[in-house]
C-alpha cells in the first residue's frame, strides 16, 4: 500500500541520447569498439538491460540502446545538459568510473543562479565495494577486452544521486570535465513536498 508521500513522488527519466559520445558496451563480435578506459574495456551488451525504461531500486531510467555503431554513454567533458525546467529534489544517475572519481557538476537554475555539487562515482571494476555509498544497479558476469572476453570479472554500473539544494526551477546541469566518469542514464526526482 502506497503512502500519501509515496504517491506524490515524481520521476522524470531524461533522454540523454543527443549527448552520448562514447561506447561502453560491445557485442562479442565487436569487442574492439569499447572505450570505458585506456585498456578499451567494455560491458557485454548481452548482459545489459534492453533499451527503454529500466528500474534500478525504485527509480526508473531511460536505458540507452546498445549496438554496433552506437554510442551509449556520456564520457564527461563539461557538457551542458538541458533539463525540463522544474523543481527537482534529486538527480539520479546510472554511472561508472575508470577508477573512483570525485568531481564537481554545476546546477543551473532558471533565475540565473548556479550551484556546485559533488558527483562521486566508484570504479566499474569489482575490486571493492562502492566507495561513495552508491547502489549497485547492474552487475555483469564478464568483461570485454579488445581481443578477448574475461569471465567472472563482474563489472558494475552504479546508481548514484546528487542533491538539488535550491528551491528554484532547475534548467540545466553541466557535467564535470572528467573523462573517467561515464553516465548511461539520468532521472530527475521530485518528492512532491514543496
Amino acid at each position: 500500500m502506497r503512502t500519501d508521500i509515496e504517491s506524490r513522488v515524481q520521476a522524470f527519466p531524461v533522454d540523454l541520447s543527443a549527448y552520448f559520445n562514447n561506447t561502453g558496451a560491445t557485442a562479442k563480435s565487436d569487442l574492439a569498439r569499447g572505450r570505458l578506459n585506456v585498456w578499451q574495456n567494455s560491458f557485454p551488451a548481452e548482459e545489459l538491460p534492453d533499451a527503454g525504461i529500466f528500474v534500478a531500486t525504485s527509480v526508473p531510467f531511460e536505458f540507452p540502446a546498445i549496438g554496433p555503431g552506437r554510442h551509449d554513454n556520456i564520457r564527461c567533458a563539461g557538457q551542458r545538459v538541458e533539463l525540463p525546467a522544474g523543481r527537482w529534489d534529486w538527480i539520479y544517475l546510472l554511472a561508472c568510473s575508470e577508477r573512483r572519481s570525485e568531481d564537481v557538476l554545476q546546477l543551473h537554475y532558471t533565475d540565473g543562479t548556479v550551484d556546485a555539487e559533488w558527483l562521486r562515482v566508484s570504479d566499474f571494476w569489482p575490486a571493492s565495494p562502492p566507495h561513495f555509498g552508491e547502489v549497485e544497479a547492474i552487475r555483469c558476469e564478464q568483461m570485454h577486452f579488445p581481443r578477448h572476453i574475461q569471465p567472472r570479472v563482474g563489472p558494475r554500473i552504479w546508481q548514484q544521486r546528487v542533491p538539488v539544494p535550491r528551491q528554484h526551477d532547475l534548467a540545466a546541469l553541466r557535467l564535470p570535465d572528467n573523462i573517467a566518469i561515464h553516465v548511461f542514464a539520468m532521472t530527475l526526482v521530485n518528492q512532491g513536498l514543496g
